[in-house]
């Protein structure tokens, strides 16, 4: 049987560990805070649900060995980390750093990083979540750039286990034009990816796999100085060298405040449209749902709505299907195994219990490995 590489990625604030996080939580639990004191607004919310694993610390190594037999028994054989460098040093490295990459088990599953460089605000803070106000800056200069390089090259890419397509260490960049913004433009931008490229083989990989989050393809100022570059997400592709790209979530690119099965045509047209306007591979990308109503005080919409497991399941067909027929490589992401907070995650809870990862299974995992892990 075909062996996938269904990806899910991790939003890792659910530990105490992080000091700087108690600003935005000040219970010290993590984002386990908004997600308890979470209330239904709407007849079209499931709220609240409870985590049927208990609100864990995930930066706890006996914790994620349990969620990584979990998550490939079920299927999900890659995590993809949500990694964060604010204010000239990294921010909730404890998930990756102590838990996963402390259990007894974690060479059992791969990973890799995405850089979430997007600009931190009082959203993760349910007492100041109207704010529009920045606490930290996404954006970075070439320095503090080169400093995230080499931090990834000697802490990550460098474990049997980190995530290789073609022998080259992916990567992924969630905020292209944050990028841009930090490092001054387009070209600069392409000089230090250049860069990055270079260090990443002179630690002894063939190249880097630099991957791309795509969101709406509208057009915006591509300089990070002056309006005189204007473009859309296809042209960064070209002009950066990206090697692929991907979505982080459904609500990134088409109106989520409906039905999850009218939402899945207008996704397979996405599919299509970057598939064929686009020179480098599109990797599927299913979102479980959308609801960020436990990180605020008020109604905030969109809201998802019929995104049930067995409804979850037609999108992971649909995204074999695309795997099946396009992509050499057999890569297909999840939105995402913790996002609790944005009623988006695999992780079972008291409505649907363990159907989430049950779809997983069905429609991807192959029998045999599932029989082994559950002897594990």
């Amino acid at each position: 049987m075909k062996q996938y590489d269904i990806a899910a990625y991790i939003w890792p604030s659910y530990t105490g560990k992080e000091p700087r996080a108690r600003q935005f939580w000040e219970q010290g639990i993590g984002e386990w805070q908004s997600v308890l004191s979470a209330e239904k607004r709407t007849e079209d919310q499931i709220l609240p649900r409870k985590p049927l694993w208990g609100t864990v610390d995930e930066a706890d190594p006996a914790v994620m060995e349990f969620q990584i037999k979990e998550a490939l028994r079920h299927g999900v054989n890659v995590f993809i980390y949500d990694w964060y460098w604010y204010d000239r040093r990294p921010f909730l490295e404890q998930c990756l750093d102590e838990g996963f990459l402390g259990a007894k088990n974690n060479t059992d599953m791969q990973f890799y990083l995405m850089w979430a460089n997007h600009d931190a605000v009082y959203t993760w803070d349910k007492r100041q979540s109207d704010l529009d106000e920045i606490v930290w800056l996404g954006s970075q200069p070439r320095e503090e750039f080169d400093r995230v390089c080499r931090r990834v090259i000697e802490l990550y890419f460098k474990r049997p286990n980190y995530y290789k397509i073609d022998g080259c260490p992916v990567f992924m960049i969630y905020d292209t034009v944050n990028l841009i913004k930090g490092l001054g433009g387009i070209e600069k931008t392409r000089e230090a990816l250049d860069a990055f490229r270079v260090l990443v083989k002179e630690a002894g990989f063939p190249d880097l796999h630099l991957q791309m989050t795509v969101w709406s393809e509208g057009a915006f100022n591509v300089s990070g100085v002056d309006s005189g570059h204007t473009g859309s997400a296809k042209d960064l592709v070209e002009l950066l060298g990206f090697d692929s790209v991907t979505h982080y979530q459904f609500v990134h690119f088409t109106d989520c405040n409906r039905d999850f099965l009218e939402i899945l045509p207008d996704v397979r047209k996405e599919w299509d449209r970057i598939r064929t306007e686009y020179s480098v591979p599109y990797y599927p990308h299913v979102s479980v749902g959308w609801d960020n109503n436990p990180r605020h005080r008020f109604l905030t919409l969109p809201i998802m709505k019929n995104n049930t497991p067995e409804n979850f399941k037609k999108g992971l067909q649909m995204a074999k299907e695309y795997a099946d027929k396009f992509n050499d490589v057999p890569l297909v992401t999840i939105n995402s195994w913790n996002e609790w907070t944005e009623m988006s995650y695999l992780e079972p809870d008291d409505v649907y219990r363990y159907g989430y990862l049950e779809a997983i299974r069905d429609v991807f995992a192959n029998i045999e490995a599932y029989q082994r892990n559950e002897l594990l």
